[in-house]
Parts: C-alpha cells; structure tokens; sequence
C-alpha cells in the first residue's frame, strides 16, 4: 500500500466535492456513535464508504485514532488498488482495506460497510448454530445472512473474494470465528444493521446463558416478518442515523470539522 501525496496548502474539506464531504461528516459521525454504543476495539475495527461520484474510491479510518477522536478531516481516501489518497498522520489497517476494498468492488450496490469486534458477535460467530430467529428484529436476518470461514488476520488480498463470495447478495455477515459485518446502501443503512445485527446477538447469548429450552420463531413466520422488513427499504434507516448523530453532538461536534 502506497501513499500518494496531495496538496496540504488547503484544507481537506476546500480539496473536495461537497458530497465528498458530507459523506465524510456521515462517517466520522458514525464512527463516534460506535463508540457511544461501546462496539470499538481499540482501532481493530472499521467503517468505510464510498466516494460519490468516483468509481474506485472510498474512506477508511486512519488507523491509530479511537474512534472517538476521528473527524470528517481525518479519514483516509483510499482506491481499490491500495493506494492511499490522502497525506495523514496514520496509515490504513491493512486487514481494513482488505475487507472494505473487496466488498465495495464487489458489489456495486453497497455504499458503506461495517466490521465490528464486540463481545457478542465474537460469541455469535464462535457458535456453530449460527444467529437464531428468536426475536422480531434477528427475523430480518432470516435467510439473508452470509458466513465465512476464518482464515486469520485479513492480509491475504485473496481472501476479499471469498468475503464477498460469502456475503453473496445478502447485506449481513458473520466472519466465524472473528465479528460482525454489514453492508449498506449508504452509512445510515450499515449502521441500522449493525445495530440489530449486534442486539441480536446479545439477545441469543442472554437467552442460551438461561439454560432452558430456546423458542424459534417458525420458518413461515421468519420469512413474511424477513419480507416486511424488506418493504421498508433501506431509507427509512435515516431517521435513527440523524437521531444517532445528534447523540453524537450533543457528546463532542467535533467530528465535523
């Protein structure tokens, strides 16, 4: 991975597009409300988005910043053959760039993606049952949710083909062995899923830990709550980014600048 230094006599936000811009205040906003939500690990985990209006372009977060620190200046401008667009302090986590440059490259219809290491999904991803369909909201993962095997550390650029062979047509993920992934039309949309994705989570090991019997919703069931779900399109996730976001204000506005 190489850098390619740019103009620093200017401010990052005078050296892009607006909507560049805005994309970048969406995901430092999304970076601080992770860690609100307490789902950092150190700075092992990651968001990404792409760069509208470039065709081989997204941001990443520098890695060396917590998430609380990160600001819409601070995110790294990357391109999907590994070079880093934007002069920083702090280099992409390679594993990063491999998951996020091989999702984004591979499925043109995602915008944003989302890796976490919490304690719950790490359980989740450990057991070989897989996320149940216990509850209303882990129904939204019914048949929509792709595994994949762990191969370790992320370093191999051969593995992001398998990541997105995996993840297939779905917008969820469980890396076996390792965490959570989604992937969204937009940030506001991988954030909504990871939100669930990761109560789900919570909830499947606070019922297992109880010992007694687990209640499945039924097959017929999963797939009409899946599909109501699905009428909802992912625009609707915009309303609880903005409330999130806020949050994330009213805490530090600083990762607008």
């Amino acid at each position: 991975m190489s850098i390619r230094a740019l103009d620093t006599s200017k401010s990052v936000r005078d050296g892009v597009s607006e909507a560049e811009w805005e994309t970048r205040v969406q995901l430092a906003a999304a970076y601080r409300v992770t860690a609100l939500q307490g789902w950092t690990y150190l700075g092992a985990s990651h968001i990404s988005a792409r760069v509208p209006g470039e065709d081989d372009t997204f941001l990443l977060n520098p890695h060396g910043l917590f998430f609380e620190e990160i600001t819409a200046s601070s995110l790294i401008k990357v391109d999907y053959d590994g070079n880093q667009l934007t002069e920083a302090d702090h280099g992409v986590n390679p594993a990063g760039f491999t998951i996020h440059g091989a999702i984004l490259a591979g499925r043109p219809d995602v915008s944003s993606v989302m890796h976490t290491h919490t304690r719950a999904g790490m359980a989740i991803s450990a057991m070989d049952c897989g996320l149940l369909t216990i509850d209303q909201q882990s129904c939204r993962f019914h048949n929509r949710i792709g595994y994949h095997a762990f191969e370790g550390i992320a370093h191999d650029p051969g593995e992001g083909e398998r990541l997105v062979r995996d993840l297939g047509p779905h917008n969820a993920m469980i890396l076996r062995n390792h965490g959570l992934l989604t992937a969204g039309a937009s940030v506001a949309h991988s954030m909504h899923l990871m939100f669930y994705l990761e109560t789900c989570s919570q909830v499947q090991i606070d019922a297992m830990s109880t010992g007694v019997g687990i209640l499945e919703v039924p097959e017929d069931v999963a797939e009409h709550t899946a599909r109501q779900f699905e009428s909802f399109g992912p625009a609707h996730c915009e309303r609880d980014f903005a409330g999130l976001a806020r949050q994330a204000e009213r805490v530090d506005p600083s990762f607008r600048d």
